[in-house]
């Protein structure tokens, strides 16, 4: 069965279709939606069957992979992260909501949500009201994952009708938010004393030193 397609302005997300989209989160689906870079794929962190959904398609080990969820803001980042140093949570505050990705340490309830060992989580919060009002209305972060493969076409990342094309067959709803970006966010490793660039992205790290 093919994968619902909608489509929603970024301007004024309609909340009817925005909740379709909750509810097919909460009923353990898989979608694609558009964010402030590329499209990502995501699902509800609790639900473990989708996690592994996701895993599947992507070819990953949730074991070894770095997730990331994504936020409405940054108040409820304390449930998945350890200790934010002062520094650090001043570079978020600037930078989010933005095209970064803060890798920090993992609170004990991202292991038991993903049943991994891993001991970082990657936290973000898109500036783009789609994911934004998603988040908001599943009431916790999604999962996501960026589906820009290196060695796709170009294309796939950009146009939501290509990316359906490519994936209905494999995820429950893909959003047609308008067409994205083709760059990632800029990935900060900041679980060491000094912040670092794992991945140059959209975000300028300059900026929010």
């Amino acid at each position: 069965m093919a994968a619902e397609f909608i489509r929603l302005y970024e301007q004024n997300p309609d909340p009817k279709r925005v909740r379709q989209v909750v509810e097919v989160l909460r009923n353990g689906g898989v979608i694609i939606y558009p964010t402030d870079t590329v499209y990502g794929m995501g699902c509800d962190i609790t639900n473990q069957r989708a996690v592994e959904k996701i895993c599947k398609i992507k070819g990953i080990n949730p074991k070894k992979h770095n997730f990331s969820f994504v936020c409405a803001d940054l108040s409820n980042i304390a449930q998945y992260t350890r200790v934010i140093t002062k520094p650090v949570f001043k570079m978020m505050k600037k930078g989010l909501p933005g095209p970064f990705t803060f890798i920090l340490e993992a609170s004990s309830q991202v292991p038991k949500i993903l049943h991994s060992n891993k001991k970082t989580v990657g936290i973000r919060v898109p500036d783009h009201s789609i994911p934004k009002a998603i988040v908001e209305e599943l009431g916790q972060p999604i999962l996501s994952t960026s589906i820009r493969d290196e060695d796709d076409v170009i294309e796939y990342s950009t146009d939501p009708e290509l990316i359906f094309e490519k994936y209905q067959h494999l995820v429950d709803l893909v959003i047609d938010g308008g067409y994205g970006q083709n760059v990632a966010s800029t990935i900060l490793d900041c679980t060491g004393d000094e912040v670092v660039v794992v991945r140059e992205g959209l975000g300028q790290l300059e900026d929010i030193l």
